[in-house]
């Protein structure tokens, strides 16, 4: 887990503590039971699938990523909650000889526990990067008490994965995943994990819903359950009630730290496809187009005569990238694939990194009031550069365009060494944006520079000026194509009358 990650699930937490039970006051009545009403019994579904559920013990250095496992927050700090559940730990150690969820160790070691579950006779596991992807040991415990050595296979953190494989005399208890696209919401589900290593534990609810976006990375799109989930669950399978795996439980909504009945699981349908690939490689490739991209909002979608706010604005194009010799231009809107329609930039994200390195995609573009499409070989998915530089204003023959809320300034020597840009960047330099205006709305800011408006590039303030003054007059939003820290995205923005 990275740091930034860590900040992100400060809510939406990959491991919890206990809270204050909630009172529940009931609205309505529920109707007695009718003879002969279905009812669910887990028992059976429990003890099918059970024994191939695992406990997930680790050791790492203390201060890794993966001291996120032990408390809720990671590096935020704990809370009086958190810190109840740590004693409540502590004393449960002490006195039944049993582990805590984690635990100092000597030497600077750290021990902390998760979940997975057997994918193969052999002996493939499944489990959260998270739980395992930067551990030094790992240690797998069965359901009959047998313990079993590890090793990483690989791991994916993108997508929170990891696989591991353990050797066993004779052949292990596994299960199967299931098609989580098949998955409807509020059908029955089990989860299965080891909370605040508690050890084999099963809890049931419904999904609540499908295709969660909670901001953790570029392939979000969870399942969410209100079964119970906590610290130690993570990694653990959530259940269909045919038993088969839809999804890897991963992290829970928890404002306070324990479960309030918002988790969320990596859908299987995901999952397989990575899984295969790190049991196979150790790694896993995806395609690449080589663009930055933002959604496209309605004021975008107006600037550009688009019929609706869908698809995937290409802020940037990179050098040397599958999408700069398949011709994609800065400013295109990516609306297809092969045939399949991106509507969100996330879309876009999953369906090019789904695609295998060196394929060839056909890429649906709308460019300049027009529809067209070019193919693009994809690259590999390698970790593209980003320039890092610093923001700087000037109050050097400022410029201001009128009513947009920003003045412009040129791009001097001195303001290029403040803000590290290099000789090949040009266009107008904000020097300040006015509190409350249609700039500052946008989330413009002093140090930006616009290097087009409309479909026009401009080099001056003087440029920027006269080109905003113009499309001022067909009171519509014009599109700014603005360079900030090493990145380009596209804003659109309407004057307000002062």
């Amino acid at each position: 887990m990275t740091k930034t990650r860590s900040r992100i699930f400060a809510a939406l937490a990959l491991t919890t503590a206990l809270t204050a039970p909630a009172v529940i006051v009931p609205l309505l009545t529920a109707p007695p039971a009718v003879a002969g009403e279905a009812t669910h019994d887990f028992a059976d579904l429990a003890a099918k699938v059970t024994p191939a559920v695992v406990n997930v013990q680790v050791t790492m250095k203390a201060g890794s990523d993966n001291d996120e496992m032990k408390m809720s927050g990671g590096d935020e700090g704990g809370n009086s909650a958190q810190q109840q559940m740590e004693e409540f730990m502590r004393q449960f150690a002490e006195r039944f000889g049993q582990q805590g969820h984690a635990q100092k160790m000597p030497s600077q070691k750290v021990q902390a526990v998760g979940t997975g579950f057997i994918i193969d006779p052999s002996g493939v596991i499944v489990t959260n990067f998270h739980v395992a992807g930067k551990a030094d040991s790992i240690t797998v415990t069965m359901q009959d008490g047998r313990k079993l050595t590890a090793k990483l296979l690989g791991g994916d953190e993108k997508t929170d994965l990891a696989v591991l494989k353990v050797k066993s005399d004779k052949p292990l208890p596994y299960v199967e995943f299931d098609d989580s696209n098949k998955v409807r919401v509020g059908q029955s589900v089990m989860a299965v994990g080891n909370p605040f290593g508690l050890g084999g534990t099963v809890t049931t609810g419904i999904v609540s819903a499908r295709g969660r976006d909670i901001q953790s990375g570029p392939f979000d799109d969870y399942i969410q359950t209100d079964a119970a989930i906590n610290r130690g669950n993570s990694g653990g399978p959530l259940f269909d009630m045919d038993g088969k795996v839809i999804g890897i439980n991963t992290a829970i909504f928890s404002p306070s730290g324990g479960s309030i009945g918002l988790g969320f699981a990596i859908p299987s349908s995901m999952a397989q496809s990575v899984v295969a690939q790190l049991k196979d490689h150790g790694r896993v490739e995806r395609g690449l187009l080589g663009v930055q991209i933002q959604p496209v909002t309605d004021e975008i979608a107006d600037s550009l005569s688009l019929g609706s706010a869908s698809g995937a604005l290409v802020a940037q194009v990179e050098p040397d990238s599958a999408a700069l010799k398949a011709g994609i231009q800065s400013g295109d809107v990516i609306k297809s694939v092969d045939g399949k329609t991106i509507p969100t930039v996330r879309d876009l994200t999953r369906t090019i990194a789904e695609a295998q390195p060196g394929s060839t995609v056909k890429v649906g573009l709308w460019r300049d009031g027009k529809d067209m499409t070019v193919e693009a070989k994809l690259g590999d998915s390698s970790p593209l550069h980003k320039a890092k530089a610093e923001k700087a204003s000037t109050d050097e023959d400022k410029v201001s365009p009128g009513s947009f809320g920003f003045s412009l300034a040129p791009l001097t020597p001195d303001a290029r060494q403040e803000l590290g840009l290099k000789d090949g960047v040009n266009g107008a330099l904000i020097a300040g944006v006015t509190p409350g205006s249609p700039a500052e709305e946008q989330g413009l800011r002093a140090g930006d520079v616009i290097q087009q408006v409309g479909h026009d590039t401009v080099n001056s303030p003087q440029a920027a000026a006269a080109k905003l003054k113009d499309a001022k007059e067909t009171k519509k939003p014009v599109l700014l194509k603005v360079f900030r820290e090493g990145m380009t995205r596209f804003v659109a923005i309407s004057p307000r009358a002062a």
